[in-house]
């Protein structure tokens, strides 16, 4: 399978371990995994990459916006990408999550992330 026919996910997490974890395992599992550690790179990135197709985002997360106001940003101007929103703070009510969002608590299991992203492009 070619890189254009992966699907693209945008993982945007400030914890460089637990991005680079699944950055590794969505790759081992057919996606096109993009980085982020935070939401000015994660937007930059959007600019620059039509073809992406999930956004998997932190809440808690250094700068400007956190994850909750990226996902917002990005279901307004990109209404096609799909919304998982993680964090290991407690839960976020649903009302704070775009239309269509999922919603992840961390510690993840590795086997969930990959079902729940796999759920949002079929």
């Amino acid at each position: 399978m070619s890189n254009l026919e992966k699907p693209v996910v945008l993982i945007v997490e400030d914890e460089p371990l637990i991005r680079w974890n699944a950055v590794d395992i969505l790759g081992q599992a057919g996606w096109q995994p993009l980085e982020a550690a935070d939401a000015d790179a994660a937007l930059t990135i959007l600019a620059q990459n039509p073809s992406v197709t999930v956004l998997f985002t932190d809440v808690n997360m250094p700068g400007v916006i956190n994850g909750l106001e990226l996902a917002e940003q990005v279901h307004l101007s990109h209404p096609a990408i799909q919304i998982v929103i993680t964090s290991g703070k407690g839960t976020v009510s649903a009302n704070r999550i775009p239309r269509h969002g999922t919603f992840l608590p961390k510690p993840y299991d590795l086997d969930d992330l990959v079902k729940v992203l796999a759920a949002k492009v079929t």
